[in-house]
């Protein structure tokens, strides 16, 4: 396994051994004992996937203590910009971002420690996305901030995409912004 520290503290990209010959490849894309060896804790409790068209833009999405939620994300088909916001109070990285574009091809994976607000906007048709969260969904204590927040001022390839407009659901089109966000997670 292969770990990349980013500008974060915690936030990690992880690609996992790649096995591939004339058939194809084989990778553990989770595997415990590699996760502990390498110093890593997280007890995952839950997996989802999605599928987005090109210019679906999910997030950016977080769950408040006690079920707070520490991810790890990958994509299964296509390619994704994928973004996290440290919400951590107390980290020297608070209310930054840090982008990267996850791929099939490439296998990396991009682990989130709880306390982040994350989205992801498809770069691509039939994008199939998957992840592993510590806590279970939980509605009633599910937030999330503007995607295109002015504080947060992150930088989504759009134009490089040749997207004009993303696709959001409704939720994510009324988040308040990050300028009077209350934090309740700690670093």
């Amino acid at each position: 396994m292969e770990i990349k520290e980013t500008t974060i503290p915690g936030l990690l990209l992880v690609r996992p051994r790649v096995f591939g010959d004339a058939r194809g490849y084989f990778m553990e894309s989770y595997a415990k004992r590699t996760w502990e060896a390498a110093g890593l804790q997280a007890e995952f409790v839950q997996d989802n996937e999605s599928c987005s068209a090109k210019g679906v833009l999910r997030g950016l999405h977080f769950q408040r203590p006690p079920f707070a939620q520490a991810k790890l994300v990958r994509v299964v088909r296509g390619a994704v910009w994928d973004v996290a916001v440290d919400l951590r109070v107390g980290s020297p990285t608070y209310g930054q971002w840090y982008g990267v574009e996850l791929n099939a091809g490439e296998k990396w994976q991009f682990f989130l420690p709880a306390g982040m607000a994350h989205g992801f906007l498809s770069l691509c048709d039939d994008t199939v996305f998957a992840y592993k969260v510590t806590a279970p969904y939980a509605p009633e204590t599910e937030g999330g901030l503007p995607w295109n927040d002015s504080d947060l001022r992150i930088e989504w390839p759009l134009a490089a995409y040749g997207i004009d407009k993303p696709l959001l659901a409704a939720k994510d089109e009324v988040y308040a912004p990050f300028k009077g966000f209350r934090s309740e997670f700690l670093f």
